[in-house]
């Protein structure tokens, strides 16, 4: 039995919590008016899926369809910016305030009980082997193509596991780890709201993503951490395998086969979150600023 997008946030938000939660605080977690959560939390109730506030174990079968079975790790790139400290370390393995960078997206990946993670790696891809001590259960994958296309390479040497999956660029600073949540409804990537950016941004209509571009106005910042279900991960795998084989394919950032190529066969969300929630540090210059150990350098 499908979940309506309702009977869904609700649920999630129950599941998510250590304590039990009162209607007013639904409300405010999933941004739906009392009246809603009230009826929403009667009909799940008169399914079986919650009693007394709590999910049932038919509730938690009724989510199973939702649950993010992987994660994809894109990691294989140079990180040119960051020179001199990507010389002799791939950034996802720089450490800032002493932990690695890729860690605070593996530790929240773990919390969150996903356990099958691939980790697509090319540039000095040895040093990736490091990871296998604190999570064996990795899962590491070579790139040969890394340093003559796009990460779209990176793409189709995982394809096939993009169901189910959330996919990470593997530099990112995760501050808020809860953001890799257990369960999710529908493909979406995370973005926070600006007023304008020259850097690459999502534009919306209403809650889905219509355009991705170099620069916008009254668009989202994009945040490279996506969730892809079951149907548009098998959408993507072929998607990849096309978009890569056109002329010039293999210069383009994989996202551009649901974003643009192939952006009508698609109906990707953008999930909201606050700008300090995520940190992508973009250049040593920045690094410098965040970690006083690199100031010197």
């Amino acid at each position: 039995m499908n979940l309506t997008r309702n009977e869904f946030d609700i649920m999630d938000a129950l599941l998510a919590s250590s304590t039990p939660l009162s209607q007013r605080e639904l409300s405010g977690m999933t941004n739906r008016s009392p009246a809603t959560v009230n009826r929403t939390l009667k009909a799940l109730e008169a399914k079986g899926f919650t009693q007394g506030g709590s999910v049932t174990e038919a509730g938690t079968s009724a989510m199973e369809p939702y649950r993010v079975k992987r994660a994809v790790f894109i990691a294989a790139g140079f990180g040119s910016r960051m020179v001199p400290v990507t010389l002799n370390t791939p950034k996802p393995l720089v450490r800032v305030h002493g932990v690695r960078i890729i860690d605070t997206l593996l530790d929240a990946v773990l919390a969150a009980g996903i356990e099958e993670i691939y980790i697509v790696r090319g540039y000095l891809g040895e040093q990736f082997d490091l990871l296998l001590h604190k999570y064996p259960m990795l899962r590491l994958v070579d790139n040969p193509a890394y340093n003559e296309t796009n990460n779209i390479s990176s793409a189709m040497c995982v394809r096939e596991y993009f169901r189910n999956a959330y996919v990470f660029e593997a530099d990112l600073i995760l501050h808020k780890p809860s953001l890799v949540r257990k369960y999710q409804y529908t493909s979406n990537y995370l973005g926070y709201p600006v007023e304008r950016t020259d850097d690459w941004c999502l534009m919306t209509q209403g809650s889905v993503i219509r355009k991705a571009q170099m620069g916008g106005l009254n668009c989202y910042r994009w945040i490279g951490i996506s969730y892809w279900t079951e149907e548009d991960g098998a959408r993507l795998s072929e998607h990849f395998r096309q978009m890569y084989e056109m002329p010039g394919g293999k210069e383009n950032l994989w996202d551009m086969a649901p974003l643009k190529y192939f952006q009508s066969e698609y109906r990707v969300e953008i999930r909201e979150c606050d700008p300090k929630d995520v940190i992508e540090i973009d250049t040593f210059r920045e690094l410098q600023a965040i970690d006083p150990l690199y100031a010197g350098r």
